[in-house]
Parts: structure tokens; sequence; C-alpha cells
């Protein structure tokens, strides 16, 4: 995850033999030099790989085919630099298995006004090649993004590199496993769901595994590698007083540590992308993850607390999309209001597992009682989240169909000392405003589950729920409720 260019794109260039070989040399020396420019962009977080031209039938499958099977290649990019006979691309668009996204643009920027003539215009034929192959696409209907404007443009090459990164999520789900450890919390309704569909949907494995085999792990941890750590928490972090090597709480640090260990041991192991647990089956363990758990997801895992799976893997996914990116991704829940008039806002957090990429400081260390659970006090990182343009996604199963419900905030500094929260903490103003946020929030049944984050924007997580196949409801500055309530409506008609 710290590096995306181990991504591929594959630059598909449609044309015909209409035209004859010299049209067809230039087509493709054209081509070149647009996908090694696009290659070549510091905007652009992926590789670009220019894939000779297509010109029948034959070899528009036979690429469709490479792509479809290559691990390497996370998705297509396709672009018509003359007129492409769609026939030709149905049989390769039936068996292709990567995203795609559509590049409406030409080679030239401008029209050379003294000098255009039919030659030109028979090469230069995007304005309706794309046109006859979008209609095909459309026709097929296969989700896709259309990028339109010159290739060398910066807004072009942002937008290819918002679909590469939510393509790199999508690659990164393809066979990936999260585990469950235990159930989820009793009686709750948002974090159930459909693990059979979701697989089928998504593409990612979730199984539960027994506490008691994570404890194994942890109790087979050494007592030099918790001395290691524990350094590495005294460096990292502020440690209160009573963790430090003299206080009368240390010993609840060594166990956070023997925990984290175990845990990372545990999913290294078994090759997991993320996981889950609950305060209500810890059998075994001497407290609840706390440190650890925020440690590993500052280290790239998804994770969710009360055994919400279907957070957890979006927090990974959204991870993965804001690889190299400003800001960070973290597990968040809605937990309290600020009423205040004319300033209304929402308090974050949760019980001890928020993410540390976003502290606007250095994290203190610090244990406190947890009141649930009836284990040991668990050891955690607290801090103040920082302010600045954010975003949160919840990912929902309606039964028969799965939403993403997104809305846009601004996440503020935290006004006053919370001298008495023992737990990390956000605060951000919902877009448009908190009446409407809120209940269009509630309307569309997001969850108090969420992953917030302060490095993607809405385009990454409208291309992601394209890919994915799945509604999307996005709750930001332009939203009013009516016409958020009618948007759920037709949801609701179109997947009945």
């Amino acid at each position: 995850m710290n590096n995306l260019k181990q991504n591929e794109v594959w630059f598909l260039t449609g044309s015909q033999h209409l035209y004859g070989e010299e049209t067809l040399r230039q087509v493709a020396e054209n081509s070149q030099v647009i996908a090694k420019e696009l290659n070549q962009a510091d905007d652009i977080s992926v590789s670009i790989i220019f894939k000779p031209i297509v010109k029948t039938a034959e070899e528009i499958y036979a690429v469709c085919q490479e792509a479809s099977q290559n691990k390497a290649c996370i998705g297509v990019i396709t672009w018509m630099h003359t007129f492409s006979p769609a026939k030709m691309w149905i049989g390769g668009l039936k068996i292709l298995q990567k995203p795609m996204l559509h590049l409406h643009t030409q080679f030239n920027r401008d029209i050379p006004w003294d000098s255009i003539d039919m030659d030109f215009m028979n090469l230069n034929q995007s304005a309706h090649g794309d046109r006859e192959f979008g209609f095909m696409v459309s026709r097929m209907k296969i989700q896709r993004k259309v990028v339109v404007g010159h290739w060398k443009s910066d807004r072009v090459k942002k937008q290819i590199d918002t679909w590469a990164r939510a393509a790199s999520a999508w690659a990164d789900w393809q066979g990936a496993k999260f585990a469950r450890f235990g159930d989820n919390m009793r009686n709750v309704a948002v974090t159930e769901g459909d693990k059979v569909e979701a697989e089928l949907q998504f593409g990612f494995a979730v199984n539960t595994f027994a506490v008691g085999d994570l404890v194994a792990y942890i109790n087979a941890v050494s007592d030099s590698e918790i001395k290691t750590l524990v350094e590495t928490y005294e460096s990292a972090y502020l440690l209160a007083d009573s963790l430090k090597s003299n206080g009368d709480r240390r010993t609840s640090l060594l166990d956070a540590a023997q925990i984290e260990i175990g845990m990372r041991k545990f999913l290294q192991e078994g090759g997991f992308k993320g996981f889950t647990n609950t305060f209500e089956d810890l059998h075994g363990m001497k407290q609840l993850p706390g440190i650890g758990t925020q440690r590993l997801m500052a280290e790239g895992y998804g994770y969710a607390g009360e055994g919400d799976w279907k957070t957890a893997a979006l927090v990974r996914a959204m991870k993965v999309m804001g690889t190299g990116l400003e800001g960070g991704n973290a597990f968040m829940e809605d937990y309290t209001y600020h009423f205040e008039p004319e300033n209304n806002m929402v308090l974050g957090a949760h019980m001890l597992e928020v993410d540390p990429v976003l502290a606007s400081g250095k994290p203190s260390c610090e244990v406190h009682p947890l009141g649930i659970g009836g284990k040991e006090d668990p050891v955690r990182l607290v801090f103040n989240g920082k302010s600045g343009p954010s975003l949160n996604a919840s990912l929902v199963d309606m039964g028969n169909r799965f939403r993403l419900v997104v809305n846009e905030v601004e996440a503020v500094e935290v006004p006053h000392a919370l001298p008495k929260l023992p737990v990390a903490r956000v605060m951000w103003k919902p877009l448009p405003d908190i009446n409407t946020g809120c209940a269009g929030w509630i309307y569309a049944g997001g969850a108090h589950h969420t992953c917030f984050s302060q490095s993607l924007t809405t385009e990454h997580l409208d291309d992601f729920a394209k890919i994915a196949g799945i509604e999307n409801i996005t709750i930001d500055k332009n939203s009013n409720l009516r016409q958020l309530q009618n948007e759920i409506r037709w949801s609701e008609k179109y997947y009945s």
C-alpha cells in the first residue's frame, strides 16, 4: 500500500483497417505518446501501460481476455483515436473483468485552422469514434467512468488518478480475507449482513475465528518482543505517568503490547487485510485491544468494532485509495452532538479504536476504565483530530443490495479541552448543515459506524461504487431533503 505504481492500467486504443497503414502507424505513435505522458505524470499514482492498438474483433477479444487474467492489471483505459465500429467490441467487452475508464480526448488540443483537411479529419475522429464506442458500452449496461478533455490537462490527469485509486482498492478486495474474532455485538442490526452475497458482489471473504485462536498467538509472545514494542511506545507517544517504567499501571502497557504483537502475527500469518472484534467476546484476553488496534489500522489494516465486517472492509478499501495522499482514513462513529445555535457540530469517537493517522499532534498513551466488557482497563491513544475538508462513508446491507452512503463534512478543531474524555476524538460539521446532513443520513439508512476520510473526495467513492456495481447516495453542500428522499425512492423502485 505504500506505492500504487505496481498496479497497471492498460491503455487500449481503437481503430480499424479502413484508413490504411500510414494512418494506423500514426494512431499507434500518438497513442504511445499519450500513454507515456500519463504514465510519467506526477498526478497519476499507477502505471499506465501502452498496448498495441486494436483494429479487429479478434484483437479486441484477445487484449480484453489478457487484461482480465493479468493480476497486475487493475483496469483499462479505452480511447477511440479514429472511428472504431463498436460491434467489434462486443465479444471483448462481454469477457472483460476489469474496471474501465473511457477517455474522451484527441491527440491535438487545437484545430489547425490553416491546414486542416480530410486526412486530418480521418485521423482525428475521437469526437464521434468515442460516441460509437460509448453507445455500445451503454447498450451492454457496463459501468465505467467517462473523462472528457485534452490528455495533457491537469484536470484530466487528476480524474484518471481518482478512478485509478478506486480501481486499486477494488483489486485489493479481490480474494481479500477479513477476520471476525467472535460474532457481532448482540442485537445490533446494521453490523449484520450477508457475507455470502458480499463475497459474490465484492470478492472478499469474511470468516469467524474463535477468540481462543487469537489468545494462543498472544500467549506465545516473548518478553523480548514485548520489551521492543514498549520502547516504540515510549518514543512515539506521550506516555501517561502511570504507564512509565516506574508507574503503577506499567503492567497494563506490557499486556497491551503483548496483545498487539499477537494480533499482528495472527493477521500476517493468515494473510488478512482487516479484522473486527467485540467487547462482548474477549474470553482469555486481559483487555479489549485499544492501542494495538489503533496501530494496526495505521499500518493499513481495515478495522471496525462490534463485529462490523462491512465497515472494516470499507476502511481497508479507503486506505488503499488514499495511499500517498495527505490526510488519513479511519474507523469512526458519530457519538454525540453539539447543538449550539449557529454552531452545530458532531463529536466523533469510539470506545478506543480511532486511527492515529488523524491526530493533530503527538498522541498521548493512557489507560482508563472501559465500563463494559468486564475486562481490565485497556490502554489506548488519546488525541484530537485535525481540521479540514473531510467525509464520512458507510457501507450497509439493504437486503436486496448494498448501499454506500457518503456525507461531506468540514472537520473543525476541538474548541475546548476534554480532560475527562479518555478517547481519541474528531469534531465536524456535516454539509450542507447538521439538519439536512443528519436527516439525510438517517433517511438513507447510513450506519453509526463509518470510515472517516481526510484524504479522499466523493469522486473517489462514486468511482468505487460504480466499479463495485452498488448504489451510492451522497450528501453534500448541494443536497436538500426533498430531492434526497426522491433519489432514495427512485433507487428503491430501480432495485425492486
